[in-house]
């Protein structure tokens, strides 16, 4: 069913127009075109947007962690100055302090006689004060729940965690 072309209408239409009633092809691809680019810049925006961190963690920085969340900060804000910020810090190397100082914190101890192994925590409260009322409630034998119900005092806030050593020692006697 061919309709008669409008008086004004030329003999010869351009193929992207169609006749009434048929699927416009041409508004078809551009949407599907026009969905593609949207999905696309979408992701080199994210893509671009993670570059400073891809930099850090590939390189294995230090900092990585505070150049990942420059990078979310400049994402979120829309602030650009975070994610140069991040850059920076990914492309710039800073020092390990870390290193040499555990270096020395150990030569130290070699030299005191202290022996690694331990935990110089645990060894803190004892050289401070030995006659605080702290190191009294713990070296006092712990109350179970049927002792602390029958005596009218509240119960004792909770101390501080002894060593592995003393809690065997009291595993054995009960």
């Amino acid at each position: 069913m061919t309709e008669p072309l409008h008086p004004a209408a030329t003999q010869h239409l351009p193929s992207f127009i169609t006749a009434p009633g048929e699927t416009d092809v041409l508004m078809v691809v551009m949407a599907v075109i026009l969905a593609f680019s949207v999905l696309m810049f979408g992701v080199l925006f994210f893509w671009l947007h993670s570059l400073p961190e891809r930099m850090a963690h590939r390189s294995h920085k230090l900092q990585l962690e505070v150049v990942a969340v420059l990078c979310l900060i400049s994402l979120f804000t829309h602030m650009h100055i975070f994610w140069i910020a991040g850059l920076l810090l990914a492309v710039i190397d800073l020092p390990d302090f870390g290193t040499p100082l555990g270096r020395i914190a150990t030569s130290a101890e070699k030299i005191a006689g202290i022996d690694s192994s331990q935990a110089t925590l645990q060894e803190a409260p004892e050289s401070v004060s030995p006659t605080s009322s702290v190191d009294q409630k713990a070296e006092a034998p712990l109350e179970t729940d049927a002792d602390s119900k029958k005596g009218d005092a509240p119960p004792r806030p909770p101390t501080k965690p002894e060593p592995a050593k003393t809690r065997q020692k009291e595993r054995a006697h009960a």
